[in-house]
């Protein structure tokens, strides 16, 4: 039985490099039809053999299919061709502060994505994107029984690093849901709500109903590299105010992963999540958080 066409993406990876190369040489971009994980190939590439120099050259690397896609805390990223964009970004970095550069890597998605460019505040009827600390893109959709924004998962970033020789290179990968799908829960990176429910997946159309997955990618991937490049030279405290338009947690009760609860406040000039407690004011820099039910 021949096999049914499947239409060709037709990605602006052309377009992309003239807008990043310039100020990023040695600057590539390729697409793979499928992958386990653009996140594990990058890596792979820059380790190289155990005879062989790593290759630091800045790559993106899209991946049109995942396979075993990765979330924070090795949580799975389901990825199908054409219902999602899954991208890595490598490249040699070299801040005098590695705090906050996932939260950067969100700012810059998110004022990509919002139609405006996302300079409403946090839930407003402006920003339709929020920010999950540390590191998710979740999209409000709709309006709950108490007249809030009822926020659905949209994307997810996962930030790793490796350094050889006093090299450091850190890939920064993103995934961003382009339909709405209801995932089970097991499935998902990181739920804002901890429940055995299916969770629904936000999709960007929802959003930008004309944009596919190789629009966005062009639309997002330039300022990211230049967010990228700003917090190397200058760190997470310019991006503050920026993540603060965008905080999903802020003036919420939330719930950490060793069960401290208590009401979060923002983030610091590191990126670190105010959290106060029973205890007082704790700075979150690594535990999982999230919202307590209501």
């Amino acid at each position: 039985m021949t096999p049914p066409f499947i239409s060709p993406i037709r990605w602006p990876l052309e377009a992309i490099w003239e807008a990043v190369a310039p100020g990023l040489p040695g600057f590539t971009a390729e697409v793979l039809p499928s992958i386990d994980s653009s996140n594990s190939e990058l890596m792979r590439r820059f380790r190289g053999s155990l005879t062989a120099e790593p290759r630091p050259e800045p790559t993106l690397l899209v991946a049109e299919q995942q396979t075993a896609g990765r979330g924070r805390l090795g949580r799975s990223w389901l990825s199908q061709r054409g219902d999602s964009l899954t991208f890595s970004l490598g490249l040699p970095l070299q801040p005098a502060d590695w705090s906050g550069l996932s939260l950067v890597v969100g700012i810059s998605l998110a004022e990509s994505l919002e139609p405006d460019g996302g300079c409403g505040k946090a839930g407003s009827a402006v920003n339709r994107i929020g920010l999950k600390w540390p590191n998710d893109l979740w999209l409000a959709d709709k309006k709950d029984n108490k007249g809030q924004p009822d926020y659905s998962k949209l994307g997810g970033i996962l930030v790793e690093t490796a350094s050889w020789e006093g090299l450091r290179y850190v890939v920064i990968g993103v995934g961003i849901n382009m339909r709405a799908l209801l995932l089970p829960a097991a499935a998902t990176t990181e739920s804002a709500l901890t429940t055995s429910a299916p969770i629904p997946a936000a999709g960007l159309q929802q959003l930008l109903p004309d944009m596919d997955a190789a629009q966005t990618l062009l639309r997002v991937v330039p300022p990211l590299v230049q967010a990228v490049q700003a917090f190397e030279q200058f760190g997470f405290t310019p991006f503050q105010a920026r993540f603060a338009r965008h905080d999903l947690l802020s003036g919420r009760a939330v719930v950490l992963s060793d069960g401290t609860t208590g009401m979060a406040y923002g983030v610091g000039e590191n990126g670190a999540l105010l959290v106060h407690t029973a205890a007082g004011m704790k700075e979150i820099t690594s535990s999982e958080v999230s919202v307590r039910p209501c």
